[in-house]
């Protein structure tokens, strides 16, 4: 599998630190402690700043040449528009337009650091991806979503950000199963767990409005706990569960005909082996067994959750941060998995089949 991690030439580094995992294919900095986010800046090797420069291309008719090198030297200035230039290699990672704003590397650690005063929050991977166009934080924060007795859901915040022009800052809330790393991405019904700022010229300034993120984040944390714990006492059958998934997974309006029909023979290969992958690993996967888990509708919501976290193969690295949280077909499917389960909880058996 591909990782499109940076590699600076300059320090014979990837452009990626991970707190004592095994960093990314192998590749970049295991670190033992979290680091502040000077020191994360540094160990993911993002510790490099994007300037704006302005484009010039060549005049048609004559072209002006140095009078020793005969090399040609463009003239005119092309309006409106600006390359981003990476100041330590001067590589060119974008063309943006006038309006757009650079959020340095350092104003991302910022906002996160903002967040609780710069206390709590644990820096746990952060990294550049390409040529150090698009740049990643995950960070821990303090306090757990407690599920039972003993089952703990660690809750995370994940940013991204380009230098390339495209996409929007994001930071997302996220909490993650100890237990088998699997990423548990759930918005509530008519609410995000995604914050996004557009690179304009107030961009740096809403980056201070961190607060608004943290308070997405602790609503959805006390709110998620009570559903998974609801969840957690709420029995489902196996068949149901095989239901739920396909449900959930479903691609268009004819699957879901043919399942509603009952019509299992006429679905497609592709369509039941990824269904049947979700299912062995609601089934067989130990931490789908636990007390939490087992039988109950919290597992099954597990199953759709951990199919595309630990089953799913992916082109690379960045396809799968895409997937997961960047609004890709990994976080859709555990949305609408997420709906789904909310509406069997409620016994509204009419919207679970539609």
């Amino acid at each position: 599998m591909a990782h499109n991690l940076n590699f600076n030439k300059q320090t014979g580094k990837h452009s990626f630190f991970s707190v004592k995992e095994k960093a990314w294919h192998g590749l970049g900095q295991i670190v033992a402690g979290y680091p502040n986010s000077a020191e994360a800046l540094k160990f993911a090797g993002l510790d490099y700043t994007v300037e704006k420069r302005k484009l010039f291309t060549f005049h048609n008719e004559s072209q002006t040449a140095d009078e020793d090198t005969g090399i040609k030297i463009p003239e005119i200035e092309v309006p409106n528009y600006f390359a981003t230039i990476r100041t330590d290699n001067e590589n060119i990672l974008g063309v943006v337009g006038k309006d757009y704003e650079v959020v340095q590397n350092i104003d991302a650690f910022s906002f996160f650091d903002s967040i609780v005063g710069g206390d709590g929050i644990q820096y746990e991977t952060a990294g550049a991806l390409g040529k150090g166009e698009r740049i990643f934080i995950t960070a821990k924060l303090p306090g757990y979503i407690k599920v039972g007795n003993n089952d703990l859901i660690e809750q995370y915040l994940f940013l991204t950000t380009s230098h390339d022009g495209f996409g929007s800052i994001t930071a997302a809330f996220t909490p993650v199963r100890i237990v088998c790393n699997n990423t548990l991405n759930a918005a509530l019904r008519n609410q995000s767990n995604t914050f996004k700022i557009r690179h304009t010229a107030s961009a740096k300034e809403r980056l201070e409005e961190a607060h608004k993120l943290m308070g997405i984040t602790n609503q959805l944390s006390n709110q998620l706990e009570g559903i998974f714990n609801q969840w957690a006492k709420v029995k489902i059958t196996d068949s149901e569960v095989k239901k739920l998934i396909q449900m959930a997974l479903v691609p268009n309006k004819e699957v879901l005909q043919n399942i509603q029909a009952g019509k299992d023979d006429e679905l497609s290969t592709c369509f039941k082996n990824m269904t049947d992958a979700a299912f062995e690993y609601a089934m067989t996967n130990g931490s789908q067994q636990m007390d939490t888990t087992k039988g109950n509708l919290f597992g099954a919501y597990n199953a759709v959750t951990g199919y595309f976290q630990n089953v799913r193969t992916y082109k690379n690295e960045e396809a799968k941060l895409k997937s997961l949280l960047l609004g890709g077909t990994g976080q859709m499917r555990t949305q609408k998995a997420f709906n789904l389960c909310d509406s069997f909880a409620k016994g509204v058996l009419a919207e679970f089949y539609n």
